[in-house]
């Protein structure tokens, strides 16, 4: 077995691997379905449309983004509050009252391929109904975006966000961190930092749909594969994306692609992504690092559903089941019972 900072990672055999690995079995309704199809036909080109835009189409659809209401009388509710002192302030979306600190602690890292900010009824439906569900206090920090802001200014805010809660007296294993797409990306960056600065580990970590790998377009075999199954995701936008977050930075940099990075003292991680999106050996490439650096990890790969499915539980109402499963891990994590 490779040592886990060995950069020499098992991309070429993802592919013969991958079918062993059991999909989640669970049955795809017509409706879910017939969603999938909509999506690729309409969402899929039009993001990436976004995404080859100019930085004025680019801004205007970051205000369109910000200013999605939604509002569920049934529970708590987003506020958007500055989290901390100087230097660790940062804005964000909380959920629940942070000064019970008793509390278990959710901090989610939207994603939006580092340009779009968080959407209330998407990650904030997610964020209130895991909150609501686990009783916890949760932060979404208003990261920094690219094209105005790029690599590392996002990372750096989230790691603020995390030093931010541990600043007010949350207990480092109370903390649990939550990202979709972009959002996993970070949450893998922030785990490296917290590791770097030698700060308490979290109590574990849940990507969804990460991207890992951004230095070679090609290199990881679903990035062809499934590049017309992938309902959301145009495998050429990602060169944009890379080029509007990373400019000219190495993209081998394990900030920017945690494939590469060591992923030791990590805390438990579940990688959660779809067997049919672009992304998919993102996910279990880390899944064979994490393992190979005796971190405890989970992977679970579903079904036909689209990139970040979880956000979407108004299409799939398989994404309910994802959203149980995620909080059944965060209470083992919380519990010290993840392996």
């Amino acid at each position: 077995m490779n040592d886990c900072s060995d950069r020499s990672v098992l991309c070429p055999t993802l592919e013969d691997r991958t079918p062993a690995l059991a999909l989640k079995p669970v049955r795809i309704a017509l409706r879910s379905r017939f969603w999938i199809a909509v999506l690729r036909l309409v969402l899929r080109p039009w993001f990436a449309w976004i995404l080859r835009g100019p930085p004025t189409r680019i801004a205007r659809l970051q205000l369109l983004t910000a200013g999605r209401r939604w509002r569920d009388a049934a529970g708590p509710n987003l506020a958007y509050r500055v989290l901390g002192d100087a230097p660790h302030a940062v804005p964000g979306h909380v959920v629940g009252d942070p000064s019970h600190r008793e509390r278990p602690v959710l901090l989610y890292l939207h994603g939006g391929a580092f340009v779009l900010p968080a959407a209330a009824d998407l990650q904030g439906r997610l964020l209130v109904r895991l909150c609501r569900a686990l009783e916890a206090v949760g932060f979404m920090p208003d990261y920094r975006l690219a094209p105005a802001n790029r690599f590392p200014a996002a990372l750096d805010d989230c790691e603020r966000a995390y030093r931010a809660l541990l600043a007010l007296g949350f207990d480092a294993r109370r903390i649990v961190l939550i990202g979709e797409s972009a959002g996993g990306n970070l949450v893998l960056g922030v785990l490296q930092r917290i590791r770097a600065a030698r700060l308490p580990m979290p109590a574990g970590a849940i990507p969804i749909s990460a991207g890992t790998e951004f230095a070679r377009l090609h290199g990881l075999p679903a990035r062809t594969a499934c590049a017309w199954r992938d309902a959301v995701l145009s495998i050429a936008s990602l060169h944009h994306l890379t080029t509007l977050y990373a400019g000219e930075r190495d993209l081998t940099d394990p900030e920017l692609s945690p494939l590469y990075a060591d992923l030791r003292g990590f805390p438990p991680l579940y990688l959660i992504a779809s067997a049919d999106e672009v992304l998919r050996d993102d996910s279990v490439g880390l899944a064979y690092r994490a393992r190979e650096c005796g971190v405890p990890v989970k992977l679970e790969l579903w079904p036909r559903l689209p990139h970040a499915f979880p956000l979407f539980e108004s299409l799939f109402p398989e994404a309910r089941q994802a959203r149980e499963d995620i909080v059944a891990f965060a209470r083992a994590c919380l519990a010290g019972r993840a392996s």
